[in-house]
């Protein structure tokens, strides 16, 4: 991927820029061919870049079809890390702190992984570019959404354990369903007990593909054993509950408090996380960020001290969680229902995602 007008010297590497994502009919007035090729919306000359260009984060709107890249130069590791957005896209106020926390949650990855950073204009103007392009594609049914996810890999033709000279950070979209099959409704949740998904000064806090790798196999085993995600105890008492293969937990008390586990170096900062927080603290919860055992989540569950338990992501918004199983047997979280506090949040948080209700954060960014 060496571009013509681009010398890569001692020490340096490129990060390559593109933009890719479908573009053509919005879904529903006509199926899009089986085999179409994508659209390709790119940033900047590759004749024309340098440190400079990156540390302002010049964004230049090409004609559609042109091959152009943006390079940054410094020395970093070749792991894949994988980073995706959890902002809400919306033509309301301008405002955007979700969007500005993903692109520094996605600095914060590429730090530990090894990486060259993107400045956070780049990352913002990429995303917003490649919305305008295929905002059609937004699917027109219920739970609908455009799923970006922003990624960068080393792109560098080499063989070896050492640090890239070559990177490219692309920004892709698709047209996204509901999460679980069957809308919104709880889920029953496979805690694991063989597996653990990160482990103290590992790579747990850093949205990388590897975390997700690490899902695999438990997920299987829950999918075996009846459940539609699975839970993961820490990787060293296996005592204490983290979160989902890719959800944040809150557990909803009688006594007016929520806890949350704590950031402690092995759980992964959702920003779906941080905006429940202040909606819950809105509603005059003593939200607390603390550990919260298994045997606990069991105890408080069959003696109604627990009301609810919500997992929030991205995709999956906030959702209940109503079956608790694992080897030991299983416990139902309330009545195993939808409780009223996981549909106000997801009524709430989805109401500002559509403009319909008031979004006192921030958190929506006109694009």
């Amino acid at each position: 991927d060496q571009q013509p007008g681009v010398e890569a010297d001692g020490g340096a590497e490129q990060v390559l820029v593109l933009l890719h994502a479908p573009g053509a009919a919005r879904l529903g007035q006509r199926a899009a061919p089986a085999l179409q090729v994508p659209a390709q919306h790119d940033l900047a000359d590759p004749h024309a870049v340098g440190r400079g260009d990156l540390d302002q984060g010049r964004v230049l709107e090409q004609p559609e079809g042109a091959a152009l890249v943006l390079a940054v130069h410094s020395p970093e590791d070749a792991i894949i890390g994988i980073a995706k957005l959890e902002a809400l896209i919306n033509e309301g106020p301008d405002g955007g702190r979700q969007w500005e926390a993903n692109a520094a949650r996605f600095n914060a990855s590429a730090r530990r992984m090894a990486m060259p950073e993107i400045p956070e204009e780049l990352f913002l103007e990429a995303v917003k570019l490649l919305v305008q392009k295929d905002a059609n594609w937004m699917p027109p049914v219920d739970g609908g959404s455009l799923y970006i996810r922003p990624f960068m890999f080393a792109s560098e033709a080499f063989l070896g354990v050492r640090p890239a000279t070559q990177y490219k950070f692309v920004v892709i979209l698709v047209s996204s369903g509901n999460y679980f099959k069957g809308g919104v409704n709880p889920v029953k949740i496979w805690v694991s007990q063989d597996y653990t998904r990160a482990a103290p000064g590992g790579t747990g806090a850093a949205k990388t593909g590897g975390n997700y790798a690490a899902s695999l196999v438990p997920q299987a085993e829950a999918i075996e054993h009846g459940c539609d995600q699975v839970v993961f105890l820490d990787a060293e008492e296996k005592k204490w509950v983290e979160e989902l293969g890719g959800m944040n937990l809150f557990f909803v008390r009688r006594d007016g408090s929520v806890i949350t586990p704590p950031l402690t170096g092995t759980i992964l900062p959702g920003i779906t996380r941080d905006s429940l927080i202040a909606m819950l603290r809105e509603e005059g919860l003593d939200v607390r960020e603390e550990p919260y055992s298994i045997s606990q989540w069991r105890e408080e569950a069959e003696s109604g001290e627990l009301l609810e338990t919500l997992a929030c992501g991205t995709a999956a918004v906030v959702t209940p969680i109503g079956t608790v199983a694992s080897h030991s047997g299983e416990f139902t979280i309330g009545t195993g229902g939808i409780g009223q506090m996981a549909t106000k949040m997801r009524e709430r948080l989805v109401g500002i995602q559509h403009g319909e209700m008031a979004d006192n954060h921030g958190w929506v960014m006109r694009v």
